[in-house]
């Protein structure tokens, strides 16, 4: 007779059923919990009823005896969206598995992604948590695989696929979604033609767990069944070849971006040939024009000044890059400026995007490969980024991936012991400021009323929050962090300085050497202090006086809790 096997759902259960699913029953303990009351700080101000666990579950215990962690992702609260708490609660747990991994306890972190990437009611709170989450995965990476599971309902949008990309694993369901801008997004900053938002086929064709799987962005296709998702996370942990991640894999990608045509309209099963193709493809060397409009921006503009008479060694228009020296001090200097004749036309006005992240990628791995043997150059990210690129073609061919690249590679730049600086002269806009800029070791902004930073272009914000632009204007006065500006940028304590009395627009000789006073200092800065990882943003004078408390405090808490 045959016996009918009951299966449970994983999709349907709720962050906390899912985390309590993954680990051993009789090892479960959870950190922040309801009983704590971790509440954002930030949404009630805003007419907007908190949660107790502010839609973050984190537990600790063992999976098949093995310690481990979980984080799962509740996407039933604000859409998954990450906040300053809910940041800090992943942010945090990943940096004390990263403390017991470097102690010899090899824990193994498992994330469950069900989320839309940044709460917009709290957007920079977000972005700087993102960063830190991305920062602690590189990290992680060296002693133990880290596993993302996306199981469904929301599937992981904006800054948060970038995360899932930095992991070593990805285990999705056919009805997940992985994609860095959402399809309403796309439509909104691209238009309909470009990407229909309900057009459910186009979405799970270019984004689902089927396609992202086939195409080489997830490892593996499972069925929605809690325990076969629990014995293929233990296969992952147990499995020596999975501590690296396909950031490292630039080849094959860009292979298959040369493979493409970008001005015609591929296809999902286009896409899933050539991904086939470009395994064994060669890598073809193209000869680009560098003839450039020097008016095209404040990227460019400072990135020539800075340069000064050093020779470029960029391989495409759009990424600007070139070594040079500050005094004694070599450094190496990218930036990401407009191209009007790019291949990917969503990519043309100084976006990041497919082509643009991979470069970044490339250069900044160049110089660690460089520099094993010898004085670690300092890498200067020239900061001026409207967005990523918002396209079909992006998402179809993994721009998440892409910038995870960038950010791995920035990351893994800080580790080696190179000093990374952030220098923003213009805008520092959403997943382009993630990939570009963020994961540096200082961040350096001119005061000046050109230089914006933030998760979204304000129109698409008023959309996805459902809010008129004069009520994002009024929200922004009571939560410092959904501002544009760089002043309130600055009180969210992750700048090293905000410099007064520079040009913006068109600077001359006497604004190139303030600038470089300033980048010397913050090397010497990075130099002095030894630490390798993004905690100078939690020590400064404005993070510990509020502009980071429940980051700060949502730490405090964790470690407390961890034993």
């Amino acid at each position: 007779m045959s016996r009918t096997v009951l299966k449970t759902s994983f999709v349907e259960l709720s962050g906390r059923e899912r985390a309590h699913s993954i680990l051993d029953t009789h090892s479960y303990k959870e950190l922040l919990g309801p009983q704590d009351n971790m509440e954002s700080p930030h949404l009630e101000p805003q007419g907007i009823v908190p949660q107790s666990d502010d839609g973050v579950i984190v537990a600790k215990g063992t999976i098949n005896e093995h310690p481990a962690v979980v984080i799962s992702i509740e996407g039933n609260f604000q859409g998954g969206g990450i906040g300053e708490v809910s940041g800090a609660k992943i942010a945090g747990t990943l940096e004390l598995a990263l403390k017991e991994c470097e102690s010899g306890i090899k824990t193994i972190p498992v994330l469950v992604f069900d989320t839309g990437g940044v709460r917009l009611q709290e957007a920079n709170y977000g972005v700087l948590s993102i960063a830190e989450i991305g920062a602690a995965i590189v990290a992680l990476r060296r002693h133990v695989p880290v596993i993302a599971v996306i199981p469904g309902k929301i599937g992981t949008f904006g800054g948060m696929s970038i995360t899932a990309g930095l992991c070593s694993k990805i285990i999705m369901t056919r009805g997940a979604r992985l994609g860095l801008n959402g399809p309403e997004v796309i439509e909104q900053e691209a238009g309909i033609r470009e990407f229909d938002s309900k057009d459910k086929q186009l979405i799970w064709g270019t984004i689902g767990g089927e396609q992202r799987t086939v195409t080489g962005f997830a490892d593996v296709l499972i069925a929605d069944d809690a325990d076969a998702i629990k014995e293929e996370i233990f296969s992952m942990m147990t499995d020596d070849a999975v501590y690296s991640s396909r950031t490292l894999q630039g080849d094959r990608y860009d292979a298959l971006l040369n493979l493409v045509e970008p001005e015609e309209r591929l296809s999902a099963d286009e896409v899933r040939l050539l991904w086939a193709q470009s395994e064994n493809a060669a890598i073809e060397e193209k000869t680009t024009s560098l003839n450039r409009d020097n008016s095209a921006g404040r990227g460019q503009t400072w990135f020539d000044l800075l340069r000064g008479e050093f020779l470029e060694i960029g391989d495409i228009p759009s990424v600007r890059v070139a070594d040079g020296m500050i005094g004694e001090k070599k450094v190496r200097f990218i930036a990401v400026v407009p191209d009007n004749q790019n291949r990917f036309p969503r990519a043309r006005k100084g976006e990041v995007g497919l082509l643009e992240a991979w470069s970044i990628a490339k250069h900044v791995r160049e110089a660690i490969k460089a520099d094993q043997n010898s004085e670690k150059r300092a890498i200067v990210a020239i900061v001026d980024v409207p967005s990523q690129a918002y396209g079909y073609h992006e998402e179809l061919l993994g721009i998440h991936q892409a910038c995870a690249a960038a950010v791995d590679a920035y990351a893994s730049a800080r580790l080696e012991g190179h000093p990374v600086i952030s220098f923003i002269p213009g805008n520092a806009i959403s997943g382009a400021f993630l990939s570009h800029g963020m994961q540096a070791n200082r961040l350096i902004a001119l005061r000046d009323e050109g230089v914006n930073v933030h998760v979204m272009s304000k129109q698409s914000a008023a959309r996805i929050t459902q809010r008129t632009m004069e009520e994002l204007e009024i929200a922004a006065k009571k939560v410092p962090a959904m501002a544009y500006d760089v002043e309130s940028f600055e009180k969210l304590g992750a700048l090293f300085s905000l410099v007064d009395g520079v040009e913006a627009n068109s600077p001359e000789k006497k604004d190139r050497n303030i600038i470089y006073k300033e980048i010397d200092r913050a090397i010497d800065d990075v130099l002095t202090d030894h630490t390798r990882d993004l905690s100078s943003r939690l020590n400064s004078a404005y993070a510990k006086s509020g502009g980071r408390a429940a980051s700060i405090l949502v730490r405090e808490k964790l470690k407390e809790q961890w034993n």
